[in-house]
């Protein structure tokens, strides 16, 4: 069971994976930092400056619509960036490998096939890969 494990975190795509959301949890604490250091003053200018920029007050409630502005802002800078790094390469390889272009992932030979299924039948019989099996 742990070996299964084990072989399910240490496939690619899982890797790969874990890798991209790192990356893109870093990426979105970056746009916000730059929201909220750039934007979010230069909104609350627009919005009559001071403390109270940004936001207006109805009844003793104070509405943060300068706050808005900026999350929709740093919501559309990470999607742009998530478009521009992540879509649009992906759909230019998959345009690519539909005219024929780029050949697409090598699938593995039969040879391959039977010996992964060999390693795997010795292994659940407790032999290493190189051992015979014992006759009877």
């Amino acid at each position: 069971m742990l070996k299964g494990f084990k072989d399910f975190l240490f496939r690619g795509n899982v890797v790969d994976l874990a890798v991209a959301v790192v990356i893109g949890v870093a990426f979105a604490a970056l746009v916000t930092a730059f929201t909220e250091a750039f934007l979010n003053p230069l909104i609350n200018l627009l919005g009559g400056g001071g403390v109270d920029g940004g936001t207006f007050t109805v009844n003793q409630q104070v509405f943060d619509w300068g706050g808005f502005v900026n999350a929709v802002i740093t919501f559309a800078l990470t999607a742009a960036v998530v478009y521009v790094v992540v879509v649009v390469p992906m759909k230019t390889i998959q345009e690519r490998r539909a005219r024929g272009e780029e050949a697409g992932p090598a699938a593995p030979t039969d040879v391959e096939l039977l010996a992964e299924i060999r390693d795997l039948l010795a292994a659940q019989r407790g032999m290493g890969p190189g051992d015979q099996p014992k006759q009877f």
